[in-house]
Parts: C-alpha cells; structure tokens; sequence
C-alpha cells in the first residue's frame, strides 16, 4: 500500500491506524480517497496479525469535513448516481468489516466526513469535534448512506432533524443523543481509540467477528431471522479451540491464550 496518496496506513501492534491525509482540502473526500480507502481496507481484510482498525483524519482540523465540492459540482444525474453508489459501497465495506472499527474523530466530521463515521463500529470524538450533514444547504441529499444509518443510531427524530437543518452539533450534543460513546481532549483521542480497541481485541477474535456479523446482520432482517442466525453463529463457535480455551481459563482462573482457531 506504499503507493497511496491520499490514505496512510500505519501499524500499532496488532491495531491498523487508517488516516485521511488531505490537509489542504480538510481530508474532503474525494474519487481518489475511497478508491484508496478500498484498496486499504481490502488489503487490511486479508492481514491475519490484524485485529482491529483506527479511522482518522491528519491534522487538527478536520476528521474529514465532506465531500470534495468541486468534485461533485461537476455531475450529472448519471455520474451522481455512480458517485452516491461508490461512496456506499467503500462505507459498507467498512461496516461489514470482520475486525472492529473505530472512528477517531478530531475537528470536523462533516457530510460524508459524519457518513464515514457512521459507518465505523465505535466513534469517539475530540472534544474540538463538530459533527453535521449540511448537504441540504447545497441543494443535495447524503448520498454516502447516513439516511439510513444516522436514524439507525440516534433515532430518527434526533436524525430528521439533523439532516433537515444541515446545522452542525458539537462532541457534547453528538454524545449525549449516543453519535459517539466517549468525548476526550485532542491530545488524548489516539491513545483513548488504542484504549478502547484493546479491551476488545484481547477477547476472542472469531467471537469478535461473529458479534459484529450477527449485529449488523440482524438491522437487515426480521427479529425471527436475526435470531435464528444468532443461534446458528452461537452453535459454530461452541466447537472452536477458542471457546474450550476461553471456558477453561475462566474455571482455572487465568487469562485466556485465544488463538482464533
């Protein structure tokens, strides 16, 4: 992935740090970045040291602050369509992912800055953090899938009202209607992300990914459905290494050596 341009991947340990790196344009998304985005997370699914993934922005300014409006200025109906399509795809590869995936977010998280968060696992956010959907102001819609999962998250008064008024809320608002799980100082929001990862990645990774598979499985079907697909996710790892492993640490009191087997 040294071929990036726009997206940098670093290693912490067991943890991938993704960054959008495009200060001069407050990380704006563009072709080039979820082009680059997929590629990085493509290549991140097929890492078996990985167990987790961080999602930020360089600089201080800016998470990512939208859409690069020069970029979009330029379409028509066919083109936006394409545009709207490939933004959801690269976020719903992100959601889907099979290792967790936090959001880190410092300054502004706006438009398809706040549907690239939306599409992680956890979000936490600097306290300099500023969240919105101002795309009504242009005259267009979120086209990158936060009318799905905004309500999805905050409720759909909370997101109606956010999505019609493009205004933007701060890390206070955005955690107390549960947009994000924790507000830290800027200079702590990396080390908070790492925190956070690590009291997940010490448990059992298949459990891990089944969690994560049964959750956002269960949102796209019926109750009845996501059920019966839980106990079935449920059966599969009563035989794996990792659960006799885990049980048994437990009844001999020690921590458990999961091997993901």
């Amino acid at each position: 992935m040294s071929d990036l341009q726009n997206i940098s991947v670093s290693w912490d340990g067991d943890l991938a740090i993704v960054t959008v790196d495009r200060q001069e344009k407050m990380n704006a998304l563009n072709a080039e970045v979820f082009a680059e985005l997929a590629i990085a997370f493509d290549s991140l699914r097929h890492d078996d040291k990985l167990r987790g993934v961080i999602v930020t922005g360089a600089g201080n300014k800016a998470f990512v602050a939208g859409a690069d409006i020069g970029e979009l200025a330029k379409m028509d109906a066919l083109s936006g369509v394409e545009t709207s399509r490939t933004g959801q795809q690269v976020f719903r590869t992100i959601e889907r992912f099979p290792k967790p995936v936090l959001a880190a977010v410092g300054g502004y998280s706006l438009g398809g800055g706040c549907e690239l968060a939306l599409a992680c696992h956890i979000r936490i956010a600097s306290e300099n953090a500023r969240f919105g959907l101002p795309e009504v102001g242009l005259g267009i819609i979120p086209g990158y899938g936060a009318t799905v999962r905004l309500a999805r998250v905050v409720g759909l008064g909370r997101a109606v009202e956010m999505a019609l008024t493009g205004e933007m809320i701060d890390a206070e608002a955005a955690l107390a209607m549960g947009l994000v799980t924790h507000v830290v100082p800027r200079d702590e929001l990396m080390d908070r992300a790492k925190g956070i990862l690590g009291k997940v990645t010490k448990n059992g990774p298949l459990a891990v990914q089944m969690v994560l598979e049964s959750i956002y499985r269960g949102m796209d079907t019926s109750l009845e459905e996501a059920t019966v697909f839980e106990s079935k996710l449920f059966g599969l790892l009563a035989s794996t290494e990792d659960v006799k492993e885990g049980m048994t640490a437990f009844l001999e009191k020690r921590k458990p050596d999961f091997k993901g087997r």
